[in-house]
Parts: C-alpha cells; structure tokens; sequence
C-alpha cells in the first residue's frame, strides 16, 4: 500500500475531515522529512510507511480536540504535531519550539519550501521565550513528564487556556505527581485511537493554575 493510499485509509478511518490538497502537502512534508532524515537524525523512525502512521496519523488524532486560535508546540522535534496541525488548520496561528539546531533548520525550510503562513519556528529552551505573549493552547509529543512540562511553559499559557500532553500509556504516576506538587488536576484524559497503530495513546487535558508556577 502506498503511503498515499495509508494516509487515506486512516485519516478515514479516524473519522477526520481532511481535503485531497492537504493530505498531499501532508505527504510533501513527509518527503521533506525523509530526504532531511538521509543526512539529519531528525526521526528515529526511517521506514517511509511507519512515518504515515507513527508520525502523521499519531499527530492528526488530535486535530478533534484544537479549540484555539493559538498553539505552542513545545519539543517539536521535526515539527511534530505542530506542522501537520499548521498544515490541517490554515486559521490556527502554531508556532514551534525545539532546542536542536539541526530539527529548527528543518522545521524552517519546511515552512518555507511547503508555504505554511501560519507557521512560527523558534530555536532555543522554552523557559527562555520572555512572557510577552500567551498561547490558548500548549501542546506537546513526548516532550517531557507532566509536572516538568507545566513548570516550563507556564508562563505561557493564557489564563483561559490549557496545557494538551500527548502520552503513550495512561500517565496515572505522573498525573498524581502533578496533583500533589501544584495541584493540578487533569480536566479529562481522551484515550486515541491512532489508525494502523497497535499501541496505547492518550491525550491529558490540564487547565490553567496559578499555583503551577511554584515548580519552580
């Protein structure tokens, strides 16, 4: 099956409402990725197929739960989820953030070669981006436990705005962890179900709190 025909099966199969046009500049990513991935160590994954499922579909899930006008990618790697979300939702601004150089040059020739408008890449430590602006939602693919994630970016974060944490199994150690530390509790945790991906995925959803900071 081509990778074509895997991305269609599955975006179809997750029930996700994506045109032809942009399932193409979704695989035009992915080829960006794999040439870059022949000379960068971008991606652990190199098979081309396994990309489409582990990296493209493993991000899109998430398009459901994206309620925002704006979204920080933290840990982005090779701009994973925020480019493919960039790419699904042209309304959304998504700005990126990782402190390899090597994934930033990419995450840069990828807004530029693919012409993703609503597309910001940072480089450098997201403890270090000056709270001049906020997100509406911060999201992040295996970036980092919970309670390190929140005490990062939570300047960042609007006051009406949520923390997203992608997460492989369910995170009950570090859900507790982050209730005991600073009281924050999960407003839900969504279990994914990612298309041809026989592995557990979940999504936490955690609100803003003002005593978060104090994991500092």
């Amino acid at each position: 099956m081509s990778q074509q025909a895997i991305l269609e099966k599955g975006i179809r199969d997750a029930k996700l409402d994506i045109s032809e046009q942009t399932q193409g500049k979704l695989l035009d990513y992915l080829a960006l990725m794999q040439k870059w991935n022949k000379v960068h160590n971008l991606t652990a994954v190199r098979d081309a197929d396994e990309m489409v499922t582990l990296h493209l579909l493993d991000s899109l899930v998430v398009l459901p739960f994206i309620d925002a006008k704006s979204l920080l990618d933290v840990g982005s790697g090779a701009g994973l989820p925020g480019i493919p979300l960039a790419i699904c939702l042209p309304d959304l601004k998504v700005t990126v953030i990782d402190s390899n150089n090597k994934k930033v040059s990419f995450m840069r020739q990828a807004k530029a070669e693919l012409g993703i408008a609503n597309l910001e890449v940072l480089g450098g430590r997201v403890e270090d981006i000056p709270a001049i602006r906020s997100f509406e939602i911060i999201i992040s693919r295996a970036f980092s436990d919970l309670s390190l994630f929140i005490s990062l970016t939570h300047h960042l974060l609007d006051v009406q705005g949520k923390w997203l944490a992608m997460k492989g199994v369910y995170p009950e150690a570090e859900l507790a962890e982050l209730a005991e530390k600073t009281g924050v509790t999960a407003l839900k945790v969504e279990v994914l179900n990612v298309p041809g991906l026989d592995a557990q995925r979940h999504l936490a959803f955690l609100p803003y709190h003002s005593n978060s900071n104090l994991l500092k």
